[in-house]
């Protein structure tokens, strides 16, 4: 937004329903600066018109609706805060319309952490960027723009959701709703795919990989050569899909220990 034209505070409220205190100074350009547009967004908070999110985040109140019942959308205010963030994890199968269940966590990567924050109930968490793609140039790899209420959000496609997902199942709400999930996904571009666990690296998931693939494998026309190029990369000896599980059924082909009800999942073109 240009800076050499002042925009009037209600035409900035109707077309930012979450913003920043820099945003607003910018259309603002009030003659103090950054103090005189917090004075200005002040005023409208003791209103009742905003509602203060967090420091320097505020939400436009809908109009009839009073502040303290307000509840602003959480992925909007988490993509305000990290404006060059990418969602991931269970708030990605959220946005990509393939989640099982709702979670209580919206997670989303950024240039650095920052301390998680509490919203009517859900944990908005600030990641760092994962190692294996965290330059600039990587940190986009495998992603795309979702439309969430009239604005563009930056999330990890199916295919980097997948990987990561089984890279941290903590933060995707356990191996059922990742399986579950994905398995409702309409495509995976398996190319791209092979390049995410490239990246990665990990033998573990490339064979998490692989399982989900060879379970589902009619659904993703995935074929046998296709997996047999992944298999190359499993482990060395059995590996449990995650380290604290104990117990389980060893899938041999893939050196991986699976959780029962895993194993019962099958591809529905199968049945």
């Amino acid at each position: 937004m240009s800076a050499s034209r002042k925009v009037p505070t209600g035409e900035f409220f109707a077309t930012h329903p979450i913003f920043s205190l820099d945003e607003a100074m910018v259309a603002f350009a009030p003659p103090r600066g950054k103090r005189g547009a917090a004075e200005r967004l002040r005023y409208h908070v003791e209103a009742g018109r905003l509602k203060r999110i967090a420091r320097e985040i505020y939400a436009v109140v809908p109009h009839g609706v009073k502040s303290a019942r307000f509840q602003p959308d959480p992925f909007l205010v988490a993509a305000t805060i990290r404006r060059d963030g990418v969602f991931s994890h269970h708030s990605a199968l959220e946005l990509l319309g393939a989640a099982h269940s709702t979670w209580n966590h919206v997670t989303i990567y950024g240039k650095r952490r920052r301390p998680p924050l509490t919203l009517n109930g859900i944990t908005l968490r600030f990641l760092s960027r994962p190692g294996p793609l965290s330059s600039d140039e990587e940190f986009r790899f495998a992603t795309r723009k979702v439309e969430r209420r009239g604005r563009m959000l930056l999330t990890t496609g199916p295919e980097r959701t997948l990987v990561e997902g089984f890279h941290r199942l903590d933060r995707i709400g356990g191996p059922e709703e990742l399986v579950v999930s994905a398995s409702g996904f309409a495509i995976l571009d398996l190319e791209l795919l092979e390049e995410v666990l490239s990246r990665y690296a990990v033998r573990r998931l490339w064979a998490a990989t692989g399982w989900f693939l060879e379970s589902f494998q009619e659904s993703f026309h995935v074929p046998d050569t296709y997996l047999r190029r992944l298999e190359r990369f499993r482990p060395g000896s059995p590996r449990y899909l995650r380290r604290s599980d104990r117990g389980g059924v060893l899938v041999p082909r893939w050196n991986l220990i699976l959780p029962d009800q895993l194993t019962r999942m099958t591809d529905p073109d199968d049945r």
